[in-house]
């Protein structure tokens, strides 16, 4: 194919002004994302409801006497991260909008047979297996963005993705506070909670039907002709929303084509850029999973009743869906990397200072912070990952990347449950602090600058 050609698709894509077609796709990609963070935020809010109903245990009768909740929280992500390591490859092979729909499908499906367990273990179990369609879900979706933005907005995109996915996170806490002291039609509140995924089932078909595949990947596999036909489609419905008249499109640097592996991203020049995502994301996981997945428990160290958690967890999680709508006024205005850097030094500062209050005023305050923090830490390194490979490895590479988060969290689960046990909310947020240490080192040395640059650009 011609390097040429694939570098002309990229161009006309950079260049298209942000109208409401190209929002709307952003949107929609989101909310195919939003059931999947939807699925994620049950980590957290289940676990209380689950030892209510007895089928959890609380204290050291657990799995590795630890609480259910470590055992759940592990499950989930072991199968995030087998999700993201062994098949977020299958994103680069079939295409962004094929394995964007059977992810979803699989994990809404294995959660409704979650939501029918009445065992410790068969409820990890459909636990495990819901996450990996997660895990493959979340790559997808990141790559799918980072294709489809134009340049100019391509961390408004992220942003707003981050809007409409977490405004899932408010709505699980919310109804958690309001289902799992209840028994609605004789049925344990908690399984009402559980079955929200099956939703996303409705949606899927119309999202697929509606999203064009992405060109930059049409184009990075070779068929170029399919990417020319999907990049005049967006083009036609653009252009009169902008006017009728697109700019001119530039072409700069053509990216490479065909099959890669991933051992390509160990090779210079991503050796690096590998480098400091895989300390990246072991770490930040420690901070933004360690807080969010345990928000109700950590709560309730601090004194407050099983009720009054999780209505505090829901005054907090109302704080997700808004907050990327303020980072996007500064999205494509700060570079990446000092995002991440900031961001990390907040969860560590204000993860400190949460552990060592008491009165409702003060718990919540510096746990909205807290929520501030982590979200614009989210948000910022999911936008920084998928911008800093080539289309042709990017799901792979970001799956490779992305996995050390879920691997971590496997671990810091118990260490979270252990911390707590032993020393403590002070205990859980020094662990914290110094897992955000490692984070502001690791990209302050070894990140890249990507603000305002195509991603052929950023790759070469």
């Amino acid at each position: 194919m011609s390097r040429a050609s694939a570098a002309m698709v990229s161009a006309r894509l950079d260049r298209l002004p942000a109208t409401a077609y190209i929002w709307k796709l952003i949107i929609l990609l989101s909310l195919g994302g939003f059931f999947e963070v939807y699925d994620i935020a049950l980590t957290a809010s289940l676990s209380p409801g689950l030892i209510r109903a007895g089928i959890f245990h609380a204290g050291v009768k657990g799995l590795f006497g630890l609480s259910d909740q470590a055992s759940f929280a592990a499950a989930t992500f072991l199968g995030l991260f087998i999700g993201t390591v062994a098949f977020a490859s299958v994103a680069d092979r079939y295409g962004r909008r094929a394995i964007f729909t059977i992810s979803l499908l699989w994990y809404a499906a294995a959660t409704v047979v979650m939501a029918l367990q009445s065992n410790a273990v068969m409820i990890d179990l459909s636990r495990f297996i819901a996450s990996i369609g997660i895990g493959v879900e979340l790559v997808t979706i990141d790559s799918y963005i980072a294709e489809l933005a134009p340049k100019q907005i391509r961390g408004r995109a992220f942003a707003v993705n981050h809007c409409v996915q977490l405004s899932a996170v408010p709505i699980v806490a919310l109804l958690s506070w309001q289902l799992l002291p209840l028994k609605p039609l004789g049925m344990d509140g908690w399984r009402w909670v559980a079955l929200g995924p099956a939703v996303g089932a409705i949606f899927v078909w119309w999202i697929r039907r509606t999203v064009p595949e992405s060109p930059r990947w049409l184009a990075a596999r070779g068929r170029i002709r399919e990417a020319e036909q999907v990049t005049s489609m967006i083009e036609a419905h653009v252009a009169p929303q902008a006017g009728g008249e697109l700019p001119e499109p530039v072409p700069t640097v053509a990216g490479n084509s065909g099959r890669a592996s991933l051992s390509e991203i160990l090779r210079p020049p991503y050796t690096r850029r590998t480098i400091m995502l895989v300390l990246l994301n072991f770490f930040q996981a420690i901070g933004f999973f360690g807080f969010n997945n345990w928000t109700p428990a950590l709560m309730e160290s601090r004194g407050a009743s099983f009720v009054k958690s999780l209505q505090y967890t829901f005054f907090i999680a109302t704080l997700f869906p808004i907050t990327p709508l303020f980072i996007a006024l500064i999205a494509d205005r700060i570079e990446r990397k000092w995002q991440v850097m900031i961001a990390a030094t907040c969860v560590a500062g204000f993860g400190l200072l949460f552990s060592q209050q008491s009165t409702t005023a003060r718990l919540i305050a510096f746990g909205g912070l807290l929520a501030v923090s982590t979200i614009l830490l989210s948000y910022a390194f999911h936008a920084y990952m998928s911008e800093v490979y080539p289309t042709r490895v990017r799901a792979r590479a970001v799956g490779f990347v992305y996995s050390f988060s879920r691997l971590s969290t496997v671990f810091s689960s118990f260490m979270i449950a252990f911390f707590l046990q032993r020393f403590g909310t002070i205990g859980v947020f020094a662990f914290i602090a110094s897992a955000m240490f490692v984070v502001v080192l690791a990209v302050g040395i070894l990140g890249t600058r990507t603000r305002g640059q195509a991603l052929e650009e950023i790759a070469q």
